[in-house]
């Protein structure tokens, strides 16, 4: 009995096993079934608004592409039943936010900061930390090091942009900053609900609210910057 429950925890470690409820499956996946359309409208919305600027549409691409690759992945892989291609999606849906990270990054460093070597290197290091973060989940992401060292690129990526608080604040309006700045703390307290999810029920669904706030808020401001 006592190995058939230490193999039972092993599995659900490796996600073919839930962590959460079936009520908190089917709002985990609707939320972010609905963040995966925000997405779409969001994406569509600043093409639009940035054609035909080849590098505003690159970048606006890398976001909108970032948030519908997560929200979807996010929705299918809270939406599937136990089994292995749950634990495939749930790689998919810890990989693509670094996908996010950087895409969000994207329009801030080729846009509000272009043709500045700030906001080149910012872009340079977002997406070097992406393709790092995501090797590294897509080979062991049940490694308790791969794990330390994603929470931390997180972390990094996530507040970069103080790297370059001067030249970003001179860059923006007062409301676009302001809103990216939101955004960003609506990411940084949701990932206390994710850190205690598996722990409270209901928590990892609150850090789901708190991901699609952090978008909108940040959507809104580029939506600015292309105004």
């Amino acid at each position: 009995m006592q190995a058939a429950a230490v193999g039972s925890e092993s599995v659900k470690k490796r996600g073919f096993l839930s962590f959460y409820t079936k009520g908190e499956e089917i709002f985990n996946a609707v939320s972010h079934i609905a963040g995966g359309g925000l997405g779409l409208i969001f994406w569509a919305a600043l093409l639009a608004l940035s054609y035909p600027d080849p590098m505003a549409m690159t970048a606006v691409s890398l976001f909108g592409f970032g948030a519908v690759t997560l929200y979807t992945m996010s929705a299918l892989y809270h939406f599937l039943p136990d089994g292995r291609a749950k634990g495939v999606f749930r790689i998919f849906d810890h990989c693509t936010i670094f996908l996010l990270i950087a895409g969000t990054y994207s329009p801030y460093c080729l846009v509000a900061l272009g043709g500045t070597a700030a906001g080149w290197i910012v872009f340079g290091l977002q997406w070097g930390c992406a393709i790092a973060g995501i090797t590294m989940n897509a080979i062991a992401m049940n490694n308790k090091v791969v794990k330390a060292i994603s929470m931390a690129l997180y972390c990094v990526m996530g507040w970069m942009a103080l790297a370059v608080f001067p030249q970003l604040y001179a860059a923006l309006t007062a409301a676009e900053f302001w809103l990216l700045l939101a955004g960003g703390l609506a990411y940084t307290v949701g990932i206390v609900f994710f850190a205690l999810g598996k722990k409270v029920r209901w928590f990892h669904s609150v850090w789901h609210l708190f991901d699609i706030a952090g978008t909108a808020l940040q959507f809104a401001s580029i939506l600015l910057i292309l105004l």
